[in-house]
């Protein structure tokens, strides 16, 4: 008969308490995937922390050996959600079973790290796409780009116009028709999301996270959040903390 492993999981527990070693907070690690979902950038920068950080598993005693575990771990992940956000799963598997092959042979660290970048990058881009293909003009994607690098920033009609090098009459118009909402709207519509993981990953305060994204006072955020969730900051964040899309199915 074969023994469960109970054993060894309260062994390892105890290894773990004694060396003062902790893995990543199952939250903190959903965000870069709820990013790679949402075809957001910020995956790269998120999943490079995530990955280099003494928080990750102990796979094997081979710190090589290691890494490439847990980075094809990684790419098993990645490749789920970026098609939870529109991938075409032939393609999202195709690129998971590419990457493994490449962090199969690769010979140091600094390698694998690249690859890993790289990957994390290309679904991301991917599911970006995946969420504009033949549904906007160019410039209503330079506008929906330019915005989501900018959420920490003030964003106007006028500014985008500049960007695109359109009238602002006419962006709007543009903008309103392809979208279904105004710019303004569009906006909020992405800080409110932007701020739903920063509630359900980030241990930032809640003064903290209306500060990021530019509202003008934590009293506006906590107004404009309640419009779109029927309830508080506080309420959602103590409801939600750590949920990702995938485990709310």
């Amino acid at each position: 008969m074969n023994e469960t492993p109970d054993k060894g999981v309260a062994y390892l527990e105890f290894i773990n308490r004694e060396n003062d070693f902790r893995h990543h907070r199952y939250g903190a690690e959903m965000l870069q995937y709820e990013y790679v979902r949402s075809g957001d950038m910020r995956a790269v920068e998120e999943a490079e922390r995530m990955i280099r950080s003494a928080e990750t598993g102990h796979l094997s005693d081979d710190p090589l050996k290691n890494l490439l575990y847990l980075c094809i771990c990684n790419a098993a992940l990645v490749t789920r959600f970026a098609i939870e956000g529109g991938m075409e799963p032939e393609k999202a598997y195709n690129a998971s079973d590419l990457y493994i092959q490449k962090f199969d042979k690769a010979g140091s660290p600094d390698e694998i790290f690249d690859i890993h970048r790289q990957m994390v990058k290309y679904f991301t881009r991917s599911v970006a796409a995946s969420k504009k293909e033949n549904i906007y003009s160019k410039q209503v994607i330079q506008c929906i780009d330019y915005i989501n690098y900018h959420l920490h920033e003030h964003i106007s009609v006028a500014g985008l116009a500049k960007q695109v090098k359109l009238n602002e009459s006419y962006l709007s118009a543009l903008f309103k028709r392809e979208t279904g909402v105004n710019i303004s709207e569009f906006v909020i519509l992405k800080r409110m999301e932007a701020h739903e993981n920063m509630l359900k990953f980030s241990d930032y305060s809640l003064t903290e996270i209306s500060d990021i994204l530019s509202f003008s006072s934590y009293s506006h955020f906590a107004r404009t959040f309640r419009r779109y969730h029927s309830t508080s900051p506080k309420k959602y964040r103590d409801k939600h903390y750590g949920k990702t899309h995938l485990t709310d199915k």
